[in-house]
């Protein structure tokens, strides 16, 4: 098939189709046709274009009788018959609008003829089912409005209005365009549907108002054009003109909308299908394509009406196209040129029919080189149930321009988004701001670049130099940047900030909510607050988990610093107490006192001192167990040597009686015994204790928010509670026996001072329980650190600091004629 005769015939066809208008029509009552014979609105002129004998492979059509006078031949219209006795029928191309292209798509559907429609974009001819011969250079509706939701979502407008036509198109894409703004998040303030002329002043009221009344800054045209829709827009202008319009693929070659009313336009974007290849030859076609060179060309006569208004040689033509569609005619020069049309090449119609009429010429000769390869060479004079097979089999012969039908009959092509703006000349008043590229990966289809848009809302703007909005850049450069408009229901949530619902009508109408205690939101208009992890808690601003911060008694901890020091002062003061002992061990009050029982007191004491550091730093397994390991026994230990002193000095007194079986008592084993068997006792329980459940470390992360308190975790509480009771009742026995010997006769009898300190230890260690109970974190180790300390205190204080003061300052009394009298003044 020669190539140039495919692009002739592409080009006359797309001529046909960018300047067909519906001509004039009447009806007329005629006598009672025959049962076969159709009898349809009758037009003032026919395009006998079809001619008995040709190989039909395009056609351009706006009614239901154009397709039943070509099925049925020249002459009347007769359904289910053909009266062609020498012409082909192979298929159909056509028509642009969804209302027409149905019902031709029914009808061919049933007789099997395949069918190319350059403009038709309702939904419904994608169901293969019930058009399984219906193909397009278009894309459905679906597509156009899919890519319009990416686009408000990109913009961040989720508050729209949308106007639209009170028809089955209006209808259809309104709900098609609310299910996709539904999905991606973006609501529909308000549906206005334009009425037909019976209502339209009902219409214009209701739109003025409700326009008027709205918040939404961003407005959506769909439906399909019409006067009503014209006259709505023209008398709402002053409202509209502060909104930024949005435009579908249906509109955006109406380059007649955009400059009667360029206020309204102006700034606005537009959805329009990119064809990378144009029409070839087609500037050099319309030079030639002229009245003059076709004088019988009824269309190419009225496509210079409408493109030129030019004066037609027919005067009822010419008064038909005045006082009913509103045009001026004149004589014209002769030197009009439909090149000089610039949306003749530009608005891509051309590319479309061009790419139909291919399309159907490749799958003819497809069909006929398949035919020759099988050996078939007899002439193909039956095209249905055939020609669409060759169609849907055809690939592009350049496999990378993505050109051939999808599953659905469709072509598949980019999309570009336009920037119309009203004060520039014809050829450039669309600019390019973006493209919309379906093979690419999902988050990657929409690309935008704000910076070349221009928005009609002056006050959109901010700081401005020569009239545009500034950006200051480093080493002081300022360049010009645009500011999107806002089209929200509620300002954005801010991170930190979660979105609560605020109207049961639109979920896009929501109230801002900060995050509950331990979660955050760490992006814009978040619809849930995220928990931050275990071991995690909300900065201030709550849009970011830090790590929690971990407390513990740590060395520099003031706290800490100063026990440290109380600690190291008392083990000091009992080095220098030992001292004071070891150096006077040969002296009347040493003596008295048994110098072994207070040596391995005040060792014990020292150790109870020193254990104090085993609780500062951060808590572990060992220094869990250590703590409490080396407390317990050195306070079983100092405990049981206090309850030795305090049987010795009972069986002491009971021995000085003749005869008294007590003096078989006396003697170093006794007190040993005692302090061995007190504190083999708190060891076998510390045994008990580990091996069953020892003590260690803990992260407690619920006490307090946003605080990880490292403790130990005493393991066994009844082990715990069981060594803290053993020491009680050590106390308890020595208490009441150092109470009842506290009345015997001796100047050095230190029952007294034994009582006190056991009084003192006992109220330190009740006392403690309960705030050790209350307490959590470093204060319940400071609670324990202070009972130790001050019962260790108590311990040296009541019992030593006496004796020392008599050995230091009193040496007068140090002595055995001091002992002898005082012991024979109390008796």
């Amino acid at each position: 098939m020669d190539e140039e005769m495919l692009r002739s015939a592409a080009c006359k066809v797309s001529l046909f189709v960018i300047f067909l208008c519906v001509t004039p029509c009447r009806s007329g009552s005629q006598s009672s046709p025959p049962a076969c014979h159709l009898e349809s609105r009758r037009c003032i002129e026919d395009y006998e274009y079809v001619q008995d004998g040709d190989i039909i492979i395009g056609g351009v059509f706006r009614t239901v009788k154009s397709v039943l006078q070509i099925l049925s031949g020249p002459g009347k219209t007769v359904p289910n018959y053909s009266c062609t006795k020498r012409g082909t029928l192979a298929g159909f191309i056509g028509d642009e609008l969804s209302d027409t292209t149905i019902p031709m798509a029914q009808i061919l559907g049933m007789y099997g003829y395949a069918q190319i429609s350059y403009g038709a974009t309702h939904s419904v001819l994608s169901d293969r089912r019930v058009y399984p011969t219906f193909f397009r250079t278009v894309q459905n509706d679906h597509v156009s409005y899919y890519i319009l939701s990416k686009l408000l979502k990109h913009f961040g407008w989720n508050w729209v209005g949308i106007l639209t036509t009170d028809d089955e198109s209006g209808e259809n894409e309104s709900q098609v365009l609310t299910k996709y703004m539904k999905d991606d998040g973006i609501c529909a303030e308000y549906v206005i549907k334009i009425h037909y002329f019976q209502s339209m002043f009902e219409s214009f009221e209701y739109a003025s108002k409700t326009i008027e009344r709205s918040t939404s800054q961003v407005i959506i045209f769909c439906g399909s054009f019409s006067e009503a829709f014209m006259f709505i827009i023209r008398e709402t202008k002053h409202l509209l003109t502060n909104k930024s319009v949005i435009l579908g693929t249906r509109w955006s070659s109406n380059t007649f909308l955009f400059k009667s009313v360029s206020d309204v336009f102006n700034g606005s974007l537009t959805l329009k299908p990119y064809y990378k290849d144009h029409v070839p030859k087609l500037s050099f076609f319309l030079e030639k394509f002229h009245p003059k060179n076709y004088p019988d060309d009824k269309l190419l006569e009225d496509l210079w009406v409408t493109a030129f208004e030019c004066l037609s040689p027919d005067p009822y033509k010419n008064q038909y196209y005045e006082i009913n569609l509103g045009y001026s005619l004149h004589n014209c020069t002769g030197r009009e040129r439909l090149k000089d049309i610039v949306n003749v090449i530009n608005n891509g119609d051309a590319s479309r029919v061009n790419n139909a009429v291919l399309v159907m010429a490749k799958a003819l000769h497809n069909m006929y080189i398949f035919q020759e390869k099988n050996g078939n060479k007899i002439k193909i004079t039956n095209y249905k149930h055939q020609l669409h097979h060759y169609i849907r089999n055809l690939k592009a012969e350049d496999q990378t321009s993505h050109l051939d039908f999808d599953e659905n009959g469709e072509y598949v092509t980019p999309h570009v988004i336009r920037n119309w703006v009203g004060n520039k000349e014809e050829d450039k008043s669309f600019d390019v701001v973006g493209i919309f590229d379906p093979w690419a990966p999902a988050d990657q289809q929409l690309n935008i670049k704000p910076g070349l848009i221009t928005w009609k809302n002056e006050a959109n703007q901010g700081p401005k130099v020569n009239g545009q909005l500034t950006q200051k850049l480093l080493h002081g450069q300022v360049r010009a940047i645009p500011l999107i408009p806002k089209s929200q229901c509620s300002e954005n949530c801010l991170p930190g900030y979660r979105k609560a619902p605020g109207s049961e009508i639109h979920s896009c109408c929501y109230d801002c909510v900060l995050c509950s205690e331990g979660e955050i939101s760490n992006m814009t208009d978040s619809e849930n607050c995220i928990k931050c992890a275990h071991n995690e808690w909300p900065n201030e601003k709550k849009d970011l988990c830090v790590p929690k911060m971990e407390e513990f008694l740590s060395y520099d901890d003031a706290v800490a610093i100063a026990f440290t020091s109380i600690s190291i002062l008392f083990c000091l003061l009992t080095v220098t107490v030992s001292g004071i002992f070891v150096s006077y061990k040969n002296t009347p009050i040493v003596k008295a006192n048994n110098w072994s029982l207070s040596l391995i007191l005040l060792v014990s004491i020292m150790m109870s001192f020193l254990c104090v550091f085993l609780f500062f730093g951060r808590p572990l397994d060992i220094t869990c167990i250590l703590r409490q390991t080396v407390f317990g026994v050195a306070f079983s230990s100092a405990v049981s040597s206090v309850l030795a002193k305090t049987i010795m000095i009972f069986v002491a007194f009971k021995a000085t009686k003749p005869g008294s079986v007590w003096r078989k008592c006396l003697g170093i084993k006794l007190s040993a015994s005692v302090v061995l068997f007190g504190s083999s006792v708190q060891v076998i329980i510390i045994i008990f204790w580990l091996s069953i459940s020892p003590p260690f470390q803990e992260l407690d992360m619920h006490s307090y928010q946003g605080k990880i308190i490292i403790q130990c975790n005493e393991g066994s509480v009844i082990a715990f509670y069981c060594v803290l009771g053993y020491l009680g009742l050590l106390a308890a026995v020595s208490f009441i026996i150092a109470f009842l010997a506290r009345t015997l006769p001796d100047s050095f009898n230190e029952a007294k001072y034994i009582t006190f300190s056991m009084l003192v230890f006992c109220s330190v260690w009740i006392a403690m329980i309960p705030a050790y109970l209350s307490t959590k974190g470093k204060n319940m180790v400071a609670v324990e650190i202070f009972a130790i300390l001050a019962s260790s205190a108590g311990l040296l204080g009541c019992i030593f600091i006496p004796k020392c003061y008599i050995i230091i300052f009193r040496p007068e009394n140090n002595s055995k004629t001091q002992l002898f009298c005082s012991r024979n003044n109390n008796l």
